[in-house]
């Protein structure tokens, strides 16, 4: 029996004319008219001046920073709950991450903790140029009281947005939020060009900063002239096709993640000690994954032990991010931590959320969940509701 992934990439018959067609126009090297036109119509979607095409988030995280002169000796506060992209972005200019930790009912930057940490970093005298607030899982942050706290400190913000796009907070979309702010297409996120990210900003200046840094650094001469080091991060113009192909489907690709998130709320609900992760509020996510998180005394099981049950029956799921204080490989980096991010990485398991599931996936991954909730110790899908694990504190 073959495997349910947890995200697979939802393409279709469209993208391969698409890239076929932008193979045919002979512009196989790296840029061309798909790229501009990709940039256009996703600036257009989301309200912002400039869009810039790139290889991936995480060029567009590193690039970014760059563009605002982030560099050694500065600091930059960033959530612990997030893929290691953004913590290695900061890394990549010179400068310091500082974690810190996150809502627990969110998973999103805690804004107390990071008043707390701001305050201490003007203490200490320390250059805070930048805050790389996450939208984990397809939930935006608290922009509003995030960029009040920044403003404050002289800092600028630039929103990873890596797993959010489709999202919103307040009405206003995700890519929109921030000084600027950026997008992955990675196989897995909820439109995909392969490999690739975006840029996205209203600030012109970044914006040709990034384009330049992007290109090499190649100075508009008719030799190769280079006066500062560059990087080889644009997007491909075959692969923008791609992209312009899921950008026309984005809207019934997020109708079904969100379809997901739905079903699973119905079949958890009867069982004690679990319940959907970020389900208060999330009319406005994009539910790129959805995630449930196990109480285990109430439960009766752990997280893990749901999980190897779903594994062991081919069905693809995961924790949620192990939070970056707890990585080796910032192993004495400054954090600011409660042990939210660490509860939610030790409860939490991310379920099969993808667009591209069939009906007869869904069934078989909905049975399967209900068969080992039910197995593992909860009351099954049968059972009358419970009260959830908010409403009994």
């Amino acid at each position: 029996m073959a495997s349910i992934l947890l995200s697979g990439p939802d393409v279709t018959a469209l993208e391969r004319s698409a890239i076929s067609e932008a193979f045919d126009s002979g512009w196989i090297a790296p840029l061309g008219p798909a790229v501009d036109a990709f940039e256009q119509e996703m600036a257009a979607r989301l309200g912002r001046r400039r869009a810039v095409a790139l290889s991936s988030g995480t060029a567009a995280l590193h690039l970014g920073l760059l563009a605002w002169g982030v560099g050694p000796g500065d600091v930059v506060p960033t959530a612990t709950m997030t893929f290691a992209a953004t913590a290695n972005a900061i890394t990549y200019t010179g400068a310091t991450p500082y974690f810190v930790d996150v809502d627990p009912a969110t998973g999103q930057m805690d804004p107390a903790l990071l008043e707390e940490v701001l305050l201490e970093l003007a203490d200490a005298g320390r250059s805070v140029p930048a805050i790389v607030p996450v939208d984990l899982l397809g939930r935006c942050s608290d922009h509003g009281r995030l960029r009040e706290l920044a403003r404050h400190a002289g800092a600028r913000v630039l929103v990873d947005s890596a797993e959010s796009l489709g999202a919103h907070h307040r009405g206003v979309p995700a890519g929109k939020l921030g000084d600027a702010a950026i997008l992955s297409f990675n196989g897995n996120k909820v439109m995909t060009t392969s490999g690739g990210g975006m840029y996205l900003t209203d600030d012109e200046a970044a914006a040709d900063r990034v384009r330049f840094l992007a290109t090499q650094a190649r100075e508009s001469v008719a030799h190769y002239e280079h006066r500062e080091v560059g990087y080889n991060y644009r997007l491909s113009n075959l692969l923008a096709a791609v992209g312009r192909a899921q950008l026309s489907r984005l809207d019934g690709m997020l109708e079904r993640r969100r379809a997901r998130r739905t079903a699973y709320a119905a079949i958890v609900a009867p069982v004690p000690g679990i319940e959907v992760f970020q389900r208060a509020g999330d009319e406005q996510d994009n539910c790129w994954l959805t995630a449930v998180v196990v109480d285990a005394p109430m439960a009766g099981f752990t997280a893990a032990e749901l999980g190897a049950a779903l594994t062991g029956a081919g069905i693809e799921c995961r924790p949620l991010w192990k939070p970056m204080h707890l990585q080796p490989a910032f192993s004495g980096v400054p954090a600011r931590v409660t042990g939210a991010a660490e509860q939610l990485f030790a409860t939490g398991l991310a379920l099969p959320s993808g667009s591209v599931l069939t009906a007869e996936e869904c069934a078989r991954v909905d049975a399967t969940l209900a068969d080992a909730l039910e197995r593992l110790g909860g009351r099954g899908a049968g059972a009358g509701p419970v009260p959830s694990r908010r409403d009994q504190r």
